[in-house]
């Protein structure tokens, strides 16, 4: 499979209403499964999260509906391609990003 990495995906970022640990952490294992969702984090302790996903193969409403449980709000949005979801991921940006050496 090869990937393109100028594609465009979609980072959602939400605040959820009705959520705890466990909704969220088998509702992002759920999620997890889904081949049209290329990163998801939900925090069910701050009642937050992310989906990256891409909008061409999997419609928001889908997205939203399949959410829908927990409640959610969507507080932000932004565009991002394959290469940056890619860089952001690796482990050095968490490190040198920081000032470390």
């Amino acid at each position: 499979m090869s990937v393109i990495m100028d594609k465009k995906l979609t980072r959602l970022e939400f605040k959820f209403g009705n959520i705890n640990w466990e909704k969220a952490t088998i509702k992002q294992y759920e999620l997890e499964k889904d081949e049209r969702i290329w990163r998801i984090f939900i925090n069910g302790y701050a009642k937050n999260g992310f989906v990256v996903f891409d909008e061409d193969v999997l419609s928001r409403e889908e997205l939203l509906k399949a959410l829908g449980e927990l409640e959610p709000e969507i507080k932000g949005e932004k565009k991002l391609t394959v290469a940056e979801l890619i860089e952001s991921s690796y482990s050095w940006n968490n490190v040198l990003g920081k000032g470390g050496s």
